[in-house]
């Protein structure tokens, strides 16, 4: 791990919860959604932290109101467009990891847009960068059940 992923190692960790969180948001933790929580916590070095580990047991369902929670404090009152995309892309991950977008990951999805530090700009730009890294996961997706 280098310095700069050590600074951001708080960082990295509240978002490694959020989208642990977002997986429990329909209730039920797919196995593609696992492989991925369990894949993300090894690639940013937080597979043996304890909080983590204690999320990834799966012994207790994260409510949604608890994830929702942990969106806006990630964010804060000004997310910056790096944080934003960061988490966008990590959920966006999770969300079409098992090819399916359960109504409650929409809902999730839709909230995460309102967040958007473009909104007051130009929530379009940002729209379609989600767009087409949600359109580049699912072909992804797509191309791996083929």
């Amino acid at each position: 791990m280098d310095s700069k992923q050590n600074l951001n190692q708080p960082r990295i960790k509240q978002l490694m919860k959020i989208v642990i969180g977002a997986a429990w948001i329909d209730g039920v933790i797919q196995p593609s959604e696992r492989e991925y929580l369990h894949r993300m916590a090894e690639e940013n070095a937080l597979a043996n932290d304890p909080e983590i580990q204690k999320y990834l047991s799966e012994l207790k369902p994260i409510k949604p109101a608890e994830c929702y929670v942990w969106l806006e404090e990630y964010l804060g009152e000004n997310p910056t467009e790096e944080d934003y995309l960061k988490l966008l892309e990590s959920l966006s991950g999770l969300i079409y990891s098992d090819g399916e977008v359960q109504t409650q990951e929409a809902l999730l999805l839709d909230k995460l847009q309102l967040l958007d530090p473009a909104n007051k700009e130009s929530s379009n730009k940002t729209f379609d960068k989600l767009l087409q890294v949600i359109q580049k996961l699912y072909r992804k997706a797509v191309s791996q059940k083929v």
